[in-house]
């Protein structure tokens, strides 16, 4: 039994959607390390697999693909899904996100599986995206489905907030909506979510929740964030700020445009992806007040942002944005 499990029930087989992203590589290697048998279904091979787990070239779209290619016959324990659509653009997200998630959901229970352990994502908390709303239908599918299930919500992810360390590199100033404090978030490791991840395998006290999670530490402000990168740099801090009525403006004009051009249409919708990122803070929200609040939002891990900026600047690391990425 491998020593980063604790006694427990014994090692599971697992379905592992989402296997080729940043988190999905990062939660295949800790199942691995804590003794389950793990089966990647993806699109493609991307050799990325960690030793003990396998990858099943399967469209995640085709529900007979999925029981051909993906289960083969077998039986399963857990599905855990670390799938997200792509761009976040309304078919996308409503293809993945949705359809996809709920294919995959039907054929597992079909395969035996009696767990789900599902990553959402902290901004469902006020869903205004197309993505967001299809992620939150999901959730409700399996919420409802009698499965177990344990639903894990974190906060922003390094990668998406390390866009402008290329900038800084390069003499540029840090890049703020507002006054840089208009929001905060927990940010969490790859490594750490999927430690956490992985944990919910074993851990009864998280079935059949639903779990926000962020990283160690307190809130960070996009203006704390540039200031810290400036120091780790050595160099004096200079930042732009950029008026929230400028994104405003862009969506205004791309959606009216988008009328008649349908790529300006997707354009506008990646333009309200930004817009929100950059006025919503990924922290628990009370609804009773509607405001985001850091006590609320629980902590967990021990890898911080800062350190992960610093080992970009050493060069010891590299950022991989996603696609929602505001810079």
């Amino acid at each position: 039994m491998s020593q980063d499990r604790p006694d427990g029930p014994g090692p599971r087989r697992v379905l592992l959607l989402g296997a080729t992203g940043t988190i999905g590589r990062a939660t295949a290697r800790a199942l691995v390390a804590r003794g389950h048998a793990v089966v990647c279904l993806v699109r493609r091979p991307s050799g990325n697999a960690p030793p003990g787990a396998l990858e099943r070239i399967v469209d995640l779209t085709d529900p007979a693909s999925l029981a051909r290619d993906g289960i083969r016959g077998e039986r399963f324990d857990v599905l855990v899904s670390c799938l997200a659509s792509r761009t976040g653009l309304p078919e996308d997200a409503w293809a993945i996100d949705y359809g996809a998630s709920v294919h995959a959901l039907e054929a597992s229970r079909a395969a035996g599986v009696t767990h789900v352990v599902l990553l959402s994502a902290i901004c469902v908390q006020k869903p205004i995206l197309a993505f967001q709303r299809a992620k939150l239908a999901f959730e409700g599918v399996l919420v409802a489905s009698g499965l177990d299930y344990t639903i894990v919500r974190p906060t922003a992810f390094f990668k998406s907030l390390s866009g402008q360390v290329e900038r800084l590199k390069r003499g540029k100033p840090f890049l703020v909506f507002g006054d840089g404090t208009l929001t905060a978030c927990k940010p969490i490791s790859d490594g750490d979510l999927g430690r956490y991840l992985a944990a919910c395998l074993d851990d009864p006290a998280r079935r059949n929740r639903v779990l926000p999670i962020g990283g160690p530490g307190d809130a960070i402000t996009p203006l704390a964030q540039g200031e810290r990168l400036f120091a780790l740099l050595g160099r004096t801090p200079r930042f732009r700020h950029v008026p929230v009525a400028l994104l405003d403006g862009i969506v205004a004009v791309l959606a009216f445009l988008g009328r008649w051009v349908p790529a300006l249409a997707a354009k506008a919708e990646l333009a309200r992806i930004g817009r929100y990122y950059a006025t919503e803070s990924m922290l628990v929200r009370d609804p009773a007040t509607g405001r985001y609040e850091t006590a609320l939002t629980p902590a967990t891990g021990s890898e911080t942002l800062f350190d992960y900026y610093a080992q970009l600047i050493r060069g010891e690391a590299v950022a991989e944005r996603g696609d929602h990425a505001v810079f």
